[in-house]
Protein backbone atom coordinates (compact mmCIF):
# COMPACT_ATOMS: atom_id res chain seq x y z
CA UNK A 1 0.00 0.00 0.00
CA UNK A 2 2.46 2.53 1.18
CA UNK A 3 4.69 1.78 -2.11
CA UNK A 4 1.93 2.56 -3.94
CA UNK A 5 0.79 6.29 -2.85
CA UNK A 6 4.85 6.89 -2.80
CA UNK A 7 4.43 5.91 -6.61
CA UNK A 8 1.61 8.69 -6.93
CA UNK A 9 3.21 11.00 -4.85
CA UNK A 10 6.54 10.85 -7.09
CA UNK A 11 4.09 10.78 -10.38
CA UNK A 12 2.78 13.76 -9.64
CA UNK A 13 5.52 16.17 -8.58
CA UNK A 14 7.65 14.66 -11.63
CA UNK A 15 4.61 15.70 -14.02
CA UNK A 16 3.66 18.65 -12.17
CA UNK A 17 0.38 20.26 -11.22
CA UNK A 18 -3.09 18.92 -13.06
CA UNK A 19 -4.12 22.20 -12.95
CA UNK A 20 -3.08 25.35 -14.67
CA UNK A 21 -2.72 28.03 -12.20
CA UNK A 22 -3.25 31.99 -12.85
CA UNK A 23 -2.08 35.44 -12.04
CA UNK A 24 -5.34 36.90 -10.28
CA UNK A 25 -6.54 39.73 -12.15
CA UNK A 26 -10.32 40.41 -11.21
CA UNK A 27 -10.66 43.70 -13.88
CA UNK A 28 -9.37 45.60 -15.89
CA UNK A 29 -10.17 48.93 -17.56
CA UNK A 30 -9.48 51.25 -20.44
CA UNK A 31 -10.58 54.78 -20.99
CA UNK A 32 -10.79 56.56 -24.92
CA UNK A 33 -6.92 57.52 -24.24
CA UNK A 34 -6.40 53.77 -24.81
CA UNK A 35 -5.80 52.50 -28.71
CA UNK A 36 -5.52 48.72 -27.68
CA UNK A 37 -7.38 47.04 -25.04
CA UNK A 38 -5.15 44.14 -23.36
CA UNK A 39 -7.21 42.02 -21.16
CA UNK A 40 -4.57 39.81 -18.91
CA UNK A 41 -4.13 36.03 -18.91
CA UNK A 42 -1.04 34.65 -17.40
CA UNK A 43 -0.59 31.17 -16.19
CA UNK A 44 2.03 30.69 -14.22
CA UNK A 45 2.74 26.73 -13.89
CA UNK A 46 3.53 26.28 -18.10
CA UNK A 47 5.78 23.57 -18.52
CA UNK A 48 5.70 23.03 -22.47
CA UNK A 49 8.21 23.35 -24.57
CA UNK A 50 5.85 23.71 -27.73
CA UNK A 51 2.88 25.65 -28.40
CA UNK A 52 1.71 22.38 -30.82
CA UNK A 53 0.74 21.24 -27.13
CA UNK A 54 -1.38 24.36 -26.62
CA UNK A 55 -5.06 25.16 -26.64
CA UNK A 56 -6.34 28.70 -26.17
CA UNK A 57 -9.72 30.05 -25.95
CA UNK A 58 -11.63 33.73 -24.65
CA UNK A 59 -15.45 33.87 -24.51
CA UNK A 60 -17.71 37.21 -23.69
CA UNK A 61 -20.28 35.98 -21.10
CA UNK A 62 -21.20 32.65 -22.81
CA UNK A 63 -20.22 33.07 -26.53
CA UNK A 64 -16.67 32.47 -27.57
CA UNK A 65 -14.68 35.33 -29.70
CA UNK A 66 -11.11 34.31 -30.05
CA UNK A 67 -9.59 30.39 -30.34
CA UNK A 68 -6.09 29.33 -30.81
CA UNK A 69 -5.20 25.63 -31.96
CA UNK A 70 -1.36 24.80 -31.57
CA UNK A 71 -1.93 21.45 -33.06
CA UNK A 72 -2.92 23.72 -36.23
CA UNK A 73 -1.25 26.62 -35.48
CA UNK A 74 -4.34 28.58 -36.06
CA UNK A 75 -6.96 30.67 -34.92
CA UNK A 76 -10.12 31.59 -35.27
CA UNK A 77 -12.02 35.30 -34.38
CA UNK A 78 -15.41 36.20 -34.58
CA UNK A 79 -16.36 39.04 -37.06
CA UNK A 80 -17.65 41.26 -34.25
CA UNK A 81 -13.79 41.20 -32.70
CA UNK A 82 -11.67 40.84 -35.80
CA UNK A 83 -9.11 42.83 -34.14
CA UNK A 84 -8.88 40.20 -31.22
CA UNK A 85 -5.39 38.42 -31.19
CA UNK A 86 -2.72 36.89 -28.83
CA UNK A 87 0.96 36.40 -28.78
CA UNK A 88 1.80 32.93 -30.07
CA UNK A 89 5.57 33.40 -28.84
CA UNK A 90 4.11 34.29 -25.61
CA UNK A 91 1.88 31.37 -24.61
CA UNK A 92 5.57 29.52 -23.85
CA UNK A 93 5.95 32.09 -21.47
CA UNK A 94 2.82 31.43 -19.85
CA UNK A 95 1.25 35.01 -21.29
CA UNK A 96 -2.55 34.11 -22.95
CA UNK A 97 -3.55 37.68 -23.34
CA UNK A 98 -6.02 39.40 -25.75
CA UNK A 99 -5.48 42.14 -27.53
CA UNK A 100 -7.82 44.19 -29.30
CA UNK A 101 -8.83 47.63 -30.86
CA UNK A 102 -10.58 49.36 -28.49
CA UNK A 103 -13.15 49.72 -31.41
CA UNK A 104 -13.94 45.99 -30.76
CA UNK A 105 -13.87 46.18 -27.21
CA UNK A 106 -17.01 45.45 -25.39
CA UNK A 107 -17.47 45.88 -21.60
CA UNK A 108 -18.38 42.73 -19.80
CA UNK A 109 -16.71 39.47 -18.31
CA UNK A 110 -13.92 37.48 -20.55
CA UNK A 111 -13.11 34.19 -19.81
CA UNK A 112 -9.85 32.72 -20.48
CA UNK A 113 -9.26 29.00 -21.05
CA UNK A 114 -5.88 27.20 -21.68
CA UNK A 115 -5.32 23.71 -21.95
CA UNK A 116 -1.51 22.36 -22.03
CA UNK A 117 -1.81 18.58 -23.10
CA UNK A 118 -3.65 17.10 -20.17
CA UNK A 119 -3.88 19.95 -17.97
CA UNK A 120 -6.17 23.05 -18.20
CA UNK A 121 -7.56 25.65 -16.08
CA UNK A 122 -9.36 29.11 -16.91
CA UNK A 123 -9.88 32.51 -15.47
CA UNK A 124 -12.48 35.29 -15.49
CA UNK A 125 -11.78 38.72 -15.73
CA UNK A 126 -14.16 41.70 -16.21
CA UNK A 127 -13.33 44.74 -18.70
CA UNK A 128 -14.70 48.40 -17.63
CA UNK A 129 -14.83 51.67 -20.07
CA UNK A 130 -13.72 54.35 -17.79
CA UNK A 131 -14.84 57.90 -19.66
CA UNK A 132 -12.56 60.79 -19.72
CA UNK A 133 -15.30 63.14 -21.31
CA UNK A 134 -19.00 63.42 -20.26
CA UNK A 135 -20.88 60.76 -22.43
CA UNK A 136 -24.13 62.23 -21.90
CA UNK A 137 -24.19 65.98 -21.56
CA UNK A 138 -27.93 66.73 -20.56
CA UNK A 139 -29.24 63.11 -21.19
CA UNK A 140 -30.38 60.12 -19.33
CA UNK A 141 -27.34 57.78 -18.95
CA UNK A 142 -29.51 54.42 -17.32
CA UNK A 143 -28.48 53.05 -21.00
CA UNK A 144 -25.15 53.64 -20.49
CA UNK A 145 -24.55 52.84 -16.50
CA UNK A 146 -25.45 49.71 -17.78
CA UNK A 147 -22.90 49.34 -20.02
CA UNK A 148 -20.47 50.89 -17.68
CA UNK A 149 -20.08 53.93 -19.77
CA UNK A 150 -20.72 56.38 -17.88
CA UNK A 151 -18.13 56.66 -14.86
CA UNK A 152 -16.44 59.44 -14.90
CA UNK A 153 -12.99 60.47 -13.90
CA UNK A 154 -11.64 63.20 -12.40
CA UNK A 155 -9.69 65.61 -14.72
CA UNK A 156 -7.20 66.61 -11.48
CA UNK A 157 -6.79 65.03 -8.19
CA UNK A 158 -9.09 67.17 -5.58
CA UNK A 159 -5.84 68.51 -3.51
CA UNK A 160 -4.45 69.88 -7.33
CA UNK A 161 -7.70 71.28 -8.02
CA UNK A 162 -7.52 73.07 -4.51
CA UNK A 163 -3.78 74.25 -5.51
CA UNK A 164 -4.97 75.57 -8.69
CA UNK A 165 -7.59 77.80 -7.41
CA UNK A 166 -6.17 79.22 -3.94
CA UNK A 167 -3.02 80.50 -5.38
CA UNK A 168 -4.40 82.48 -7.93
CA UNK A 169 -7.17 83.72 -5.17
CA UNK A 170 -4.10 84.48 -2.36
CA UNK A 171 -2.26 86.70 -6.03
CA UNK A 172 -5.63 88.79 -6.26
CA UNK A 173 -6.05 88.95 -2.23
CA UNK A 174 -2.21 90.53 -2.24
CA UNK A 175 -3.03 92.52 -5.20
CA UNK A 176 -5.95 94.77 -3.11
CA UNK A 177 -3.86 95.05 -0.30
CA UNK A 178 -1.59 97.21 -2.46
CA UNK A 179 -4.42 98.95 -3.88
CA UNK A 180 -5.18 99.68 -0.42
CA UNK A 181 -2.12 101.24 0.57
CA UNK A 182 -2.13 102.70 -2.97
CA UNK A 183 -5.32 104.42 -2.57
CA UNK A 184 -4.41 105.51 1.00
CA UNK A 185 -1.04 106.88 0.59
CA UNK A 186 -1.09 108.52 -3.10
CA UNK A 187 -3.72 111.73 -3.63
CA UNK A 188 -3.43 113.37 -6.92
CA UNK A 189 -5.47 114.32 -9.82
CA UNK A 190 -3.75 111.75 -12.12
CA UNK A 191 -3.00 109.27 -9.64
CA UNK A 192 -7.37 108.73 -9.21
CA UNK A 193 -7.93 107.90 -12.81
CA UNK A 194 -5.26 105.41 -12.34
CA UNK A 195 -6.77 103.95 -9.36
CA UNK A 196 -9.83 103.82 -11.28
CA UNK A 197 -8.22 102.06 -13.88
CA UNK A 198 -6.76 99.57 -11.74
CA UNK A 199 -9.97 99.09 -9.11
CA UNK A 200 -11.85 98.01 -12.64
CA UNK A 201 -9.31 96.16 -13.87
CA UNK A 202 -8.50 94.18 -10.05
CA UNK A 203 -12.73 93.43 -10.06
CA UNK A 204 -13.01 92.02 -13.96
CA UNK A 205 -9.72 89.89 -12.67
CA UNK A 206 -11.40 88.41 -9.40
CA UNK A 207 -14.69 87.51 -11.59
CA UNK A 208 -13.28 85.84 -14.09
CA UNK A 209 -11.37 83.44 -11.12
CA UNK A 210 -14.05 82.89 -9.13
CA UNK A 211 -16.29 82.00 -12.44
CA UNK A 212 -13.30 79.26 -13.24
CA UNK A 213 -12.75 78.07 -9.52
CA UNK A 214 -17.16 77.36 -10.14
CA UNK A 215 -16.24 75.56 -13.30
CA UNK A 216 -13.09 73.80 -12.37
CA UNK A 217 -13.74 72.26 -8.42
CA UNK A 218 -16.57 70.55 -8.94
CA UNK A 219 -14.95 68.07 -11.72
CA UNK A 220 -18.47 66.13 -13.17
CA UNK A 221 -17.65 67.44 -16.67
CA UNK A 222 -14.17 67.56 -17.71
CA UNK A 223 -15.03 70.07 -20.65
CA UNK A 224 -16.22 72.43 -17.78
CA UNK A 225 -13.27 71.77 -15.55
CA UNK A 226 -11.05 72.63 -18.63
CA UNK A 227 -12.85 75.81 -19.50
CA UNK A 228 -12.62 76.83 -15.73
CA UNK A 229 -8.96 76.06 -15.58
CA UNK A 230 -8.59 78.00 -18.95
CA UNK A 231 -10.02 80.90 -17.30
CA UNK A 232 -7.77 80.74 -14.37
CA UNK A 233 -4.43 80.41 -15.63
CA UNK A 234 -5.10 82.99 -18.28
CA UNK A 235 -6.37 85.91 -16.84
CA UNK A 236 -4.08 85.39 -14.10
CA UNK A 237 -1.55 87.30 -15.93
CA UNK A 238 -3.69 90.56 -15.81
CA UNK A 239 -1.89 90.95 -12.58
CA UNK A 240 1.79 91.16 -14.48
CA UNK A 241 0.31 95.07 -16.08
CA UNK A 242 -1.89 95.77 -12.95
CA UNK A 243 1.64 95.60 -10.51
CA UNK A 244 3.52 97.07 -12.92
CA UNK A 245 1.57 100.73 -12.98
CA UNK A 246 1.09 100.06 -9.00
CA UNK A 247 4.56 100.24 -8.48
CA UNK A 248 4.68 103.34 -11.15
CA UNK A 249 2.13 105.06 -9.73
CA UNK A 250 3.58 104.54 -6.07
CA UNK A 251 7.35 104.94 -6.89
CA UNK A 252 8.20 104.35 -9.97
CA UNK A 253 10.36 101.53 -11.07
CA UNK A 254 13.71 100.66 -8.88
CA UNK A 255 15.96 98.01 -8.50
CA UNK A 256 13.43 95.91 -6.40
CA UNK A 257 10.46 95.74 -8.63
CA UNK A 258 12.03 94.80 -11.66
CA UNK A 259 13.05 91.71 -10.63
CA UNK A 260 9.12 90.56 -8.77
CA UNK A 261 7.81 91.70 -12.18
CA UNK A 262 10.85 89.66 -14.20
CA UNK A 263 9.86 86.58 -11.71
CA UNK A 264 6.34 87.09 -12.15
CA UNK A 265 6.42 87.06 -15.78
CA UNK A 266 8.17 83.56 -15.52
CA UNK A 267 5.69 82.46 -13.07
CA UNK A 268 2.98 83.09 -15.97
CA UNK A 269 4.96 81.67 -18.99
CA UNK A 270 5.57 78.27 -17.06
CA UNK A 271 1.64 77.93 -15.66
CA UNK A 272 0.91 78.52 -19.52
CA UNK A 273 3.15 75.61 -20.66
CA UNK A 274 2.12 73.40 -18.06
CA UNK A 275 -1.76 74.41 -19.42
CA UNK A 276 -0.74 74.04 -22.59
CA UNK A 277 0.40 70.31 -21.64
CA UNK A 278 -2.16 69.68 -19.74
CA UNK A 279 -4.93 70.03 -22.44
CA UNK A 280 -2.61 68.38 -25.01
CA UNK A 281 -2.22 65.50 -23.31
CA UNK A 282 -5.21 62.99 -22.82
CA UNK A 283 -5.12 62.88 -19.06
CA UNK A 284 -3.07 65.82 -17.35
CA UNK A 285 -0.29 64.44 -16.01
CA UNK A 286 1.78 67.79 -16.07
CA UNK A 287 -0.47 69.23 -13.25
CA UNK A 288 2.45 69.90 -11.03
CA UNK A 289 4.15 72.17 -13.53
CA UNK A 290 1.10 73.96 -14.05
CA UNK A 291 0.29 74.42 -9.69
CA UNK A 292 4.39 75.06 -9.76
CA UNK A 293 3.44 78.51 -12.22
CA UNK A 294 0.47 79.71 -10.08
CA UNK A 295 2.44 79.64 -6.81
CA UNK A 296 5.25 81.82 -8.36
CA UNK A 297 2.84 83.95 -9.74
CA UNK A 298 1.42 84.84 -6.02
CA UNK A 299 4.83 85.10 -4.56
CA UNK A 300 6.22 88.20 -6.56
CA UNK A 301 2.81 89.79 -5.28
CA UNK A 302 3.36 88.80 -1.86
CA UNK A 303 6.83 90.38 -2.12
CA UNK A 304 5.36 93.60 -3.84
CA UNK A 305 3.04 94.04 -0.61
CA UNK A 306 5.78 93.50 1.80
CA UNK A 307 7.84 96.58 -0.99
CA UNK A 308 5.07 98.79 -0.96
CA UNK A 309 4.49 98.51 2.90
CA UNK A 310 7.91 98.41 4.13
CA UNK A 311 8.19 102.38 1.55
CA UNK A 312 4.64 103.38 2.99
CA UNK A 313 5.89 103.20 6.43
CA UNK A 314 8.61 105.19 5.71
CA UNK A 315 6.72 108.56 4.61
CA UNK A 316 3.77 109.55 5.05
CA UNK A 317 2.70 110.36 1.63
CA UNK A 318 4.33 108.47 -1.61
CA UNK A 319 5.39 110.79 -3.49
CA UNK A 320 4.30 111.38 -7.17
CA UNK A 321 6.68 111.14 -9.98
CA UNK A 322 9.00 114.28 -10.30
CA UNK A 323 8.07 115.48 -13.33
CA UNK A 324 4.65 115.30 -12.89
CA UNK A 325 5.40 118.39 -9.89
CA UNK A 326 7.95 119.97 -11.47
CA UNK A 327 5.82 120.94 -14.64
CA UNK A 328 2.57 122.88 -12.77
CA UNK A 329 5.70 124.39 -10.59
CA UNK A 330 7.31 125.47 -13.65
CA UNK A 331 4.20 127.19 -14.82
CA UNK A 332 3.21 128.62 -11.78
CA UNK A 333 6.26 130.56 -11.84
CA UNK A 334 6.49 131.16 -14.98
CA UNK A 335 2.40 132.67 -15.16
CA UNK A 336 3.66 134.66 -11.83
CA UNK A 337 6.97 136.49 -13.85
CA UNK A 338 4.58 137.89 -16.85
CA UNK A 339 2.33 139.40 -13.65
CA UNK A 340 5.43 141.13 -12.28
CA UNK A 341 6.55 142.45 -15.98
CA UNK A 342 2.83 143.75 -16.19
Amino acid sequence: MWPLVAALLLGSCCCGSAQLLFSEVRSVEYTPCNETVVIPCIVRNVETQSTEEMYVRWKLNKTYIFIYDGSKNNSTVEPSFASAKISVSGLLKGDASLKMSKHNAVVGNYTCEVTELSREGKTVIELKYRMDVNCCQGSDCSDEKEKGGCKLASWFSPNEKILIVIFPILAILLFWGKFGILTLKYKSTRTNKRIILLLIAGTVLTVIVIIGAILLIPGENPVKSASGLGLIVISIGILIPLQYNVFMTAFGMTSFTVPILITQVLGYVLALVGLCLCIMACEPVHGPLLISGLGIIALPELLGLVYMKFVASNQRTIQPPRKAVEEPLNAFKESKGMMNDE
